[in-house]
C-alpha cells in the first residue's frame, strides 16, 4: 500500500501514529569520574533488553577497558572485541576505562587530574556494531555523576538538565557520546552565532584565551556560513595547557584547542578556524586523498579570514610564498596522511583552481561550490573531486590535469 493511503487508512482507524513508526526504547549512559585509580566507571542501561540482539563493540589494542560486568551474557574475543548480549527487561553492562592518554613524546590526548578531566567521548563508549529489531530505535542520554568539588561537566550535545545529555546521530545506527568533553572546576563563555550556541571551556588556571576565541569566531562566522550551507546546532570547544597535546584537533560538534596556541600563527594562518571548517564541513576522504579534508580546511583557515577582512593582500602573497617554499620537494599530494608540506601544496592547487572556476564561469561559481559538492558524499576520492570540479566548472580543468594528483 502507498505510504499516503497507509498514514490515511492509520488515521480513519484513529490510530495514535502511522503503523511504521519505530518502537523507542531508552539507551541510558551513565559515567562516574574516579581521579584517583585514572579511571571511569561507565554504565550503559537498556530499557527492555530484548529489543537488541547485540553489541559487538571494539576495544582496540590498548587495554583501555576493563571489568565488564552485566545481567546479561558478555563474551570477550581476545582483547580486541567483547560481545554483550543483553538480558530481558531492564539490563545494564558495566565496565571500567582508563582516562589518560599519553603520547610517545610525554604528551597527552586526554588526561584526568584531582581536578578535571578533558577526553573525547568516542574513548568512553567504544564503537560497535549494533544488531537490532529494524523497527526499534535507541533513545540515548547521557549522564554524569561527578566527584565532591567538581562544578560542571560540558559537551557538543544538547543539555536536557545540569550534568545530562541527548546523544543524537541520525547517520548512525549506534547513538554514541562521540567528541570531545571536559568536566571538573571550569570555566566558561558562551555565545549565540548564527543558530550555533558556542561554548569555549577549559580547566580553572590553565591560561584559556576564552574571549579571545569567541571574538575571532564572531569575526569569521559569517564568512563560514555563507560557505557551509549547514551550521552544528552546538559547538564545544575545550583546552589546556601542558602537558596536553600542543595543537588543535576536531570532532563531532567540538574542538580541542591547546590553551597556548596562537589564534593566528606566524606564517597568517589559524588552526583554531582550520579545525573549525573540519566541523562544519564534516568532508571525510578515501583512496589516498587525504590532501582533500586538509587542503581545504587550510585553504579556508586562510580565505575565511581574507574574505572577512583581517587580511590584506600583501599578507595573502607573503602567506603564498610561504607556502610555495614549504612544499618545493612534494611530487604528489595522494598519501593517506597529509603532511605539512603536502598540505601547503593542496592549498597553493586549491587556489589556482579557485581561480580557473572564476575565469571560466564569469566570476558565478567559485572553489565553494565544488566543497558543497563535497559534502553530500559520505566520502570524497580524488576522482570525485575532479568530477565535481569539472562539473561545477562546465568543462576540463587544466589545474587539476597535474602529476600532483595522479
Amino acid at each position: 500500500m502507498p505510504a499516503r493511503k497507509l498514514l490515511t487508512a492509520t488515521l480513519l482507524l484513529g490510530l495514535s501514529s502511522p503503523l511504521w513508526a519505530a518502537k523507542r526504547v531508552d539507551l541510558d549512559y551513565l559515567v562516574r569520574f574516579v581521579p584517583g585509580d585514572d579511571q571511569a566507571e561507565v554504565s550503559l542501561t537498556l530499557e527492555k533488553g530484548e529489543v537488541v540482539r547485540s553489541f559487538d563493540f571494539n576495544l582496540g589494542d590498548k587495554g583501555y577497558y576493563s571489568d565488564f560486568k552485566t545481567d546479561g551474557n558478555w563474551e570477550a574475543s581476545g582483547e580486541q572485541r567483547g560481545t554483550w548480549k543483553p538480558a530481558k527487561g531492564k539490563s545494564t553492562l558495566s565496565y571500567k576505562v582508563r582516562i589518560n592518554h599519553p603520547r610517545d613524546n610525554g604528551k597527552f590526548d586526554a588526561r584526568m587530574t584531582e581536578d578535571w578531566a578533558l577526553l573525547r567521548g568516542d574513548d568512553l563508549v567504544p564503537s560497535a556494531r549494533l544488531d537490532k529489531d529494524e523497527k526499534v530505535e535507541l533513545v540515548a542520554r547521557l549522564q554524569f555523576e561527578l566527584p565532591q568539588g567538581w562544578k560542571s561537566v560540558e559537551t557538543g550535545w544538547p543539555r536536557v538538565d545540569k550534568n545530562k545529555f541527548r546523544i543524537d546521530n541520525p547517520s548512525r545506527q549506534f547513538d554514541r557520546p562521540t567528541g570531545w568533553m571536559l568536566a571538573g572546576k571550569l570555566g566558561s563563555r558562551r555565545a549565540q552565532l548564527g543558530d550555533t550556541d558556542v561554548t569555549v571551556s577549559a580547566p580553572v588556571g590553565e591560561g584559556m584565551r576564552r574571549m579571545d576565541i569567541l571574538t575571532l569566531l564572531t569575526f569569521i562566522w559569517p564568512e563560514a556560513q555563507a560557505v557551509f550551507p549547514r551550521d552544528p546546532a552546538k559547538l564545544l570547544i575545550v583546552g589546556a595547557g601542558d602537558p596536553m597535546w600542543r595543537g588543535g584537533l576536531s570532532a563531532p560538534n567540538s574542538i580541542f584547542f591547546h590553551s597556548d596556541r596562537p589564534l593566528v600563527s606566524e606564517n597568517g594562518t589559524s588552526s583554531l578556524v582550520h579545525e573549525l571548517v573540519h566541523v562544519f564541513s564534516r568532508i571525510r576522504d578515501t583512496d589516498k586523498s587525504d590532501w582533500i579534508s586538509e587542503g581545504l580546511a587550510e585553504y579556508y583557515a586562510i580565505e575565511l579570514m581574507r574574505r572577512a577582512g583581517g587580511m590584506s593582500e600583501d599578507r595573502y602573497q607573503a602567506i603564498r610564498k610561504k607556502l610555495v617554499n614549504w612544499s618545493k620537494k612534494v611530487g604528489s599530494l595522494r598519501t593517506e596522511n597529509s603532511t605539512g608540506p603536502v598540505t601547503a601544496r593542496a592549498v597553493l592547487l586549491l587556489q589556482e583552481l579557485d581561480r580557473e572556476i572564476r575565469k571560466n564561469t564569469d566570476n558565478q561559481r567559485s572553489l565553494d561550490d565544488v566543497t558543497r559538492g563535497l559534502m553530500r558524499l559520505d566520502k570524497a576520492s580524488t576522482k570525485d573531486f575532479i568530477e565535481i570540479s569539472e562539473n561545477v566548472m562546465g568543462r576540463g580543468s587544466e589545474v587539476l590535469d597535474s602529476k600532483l594528483l595522479r
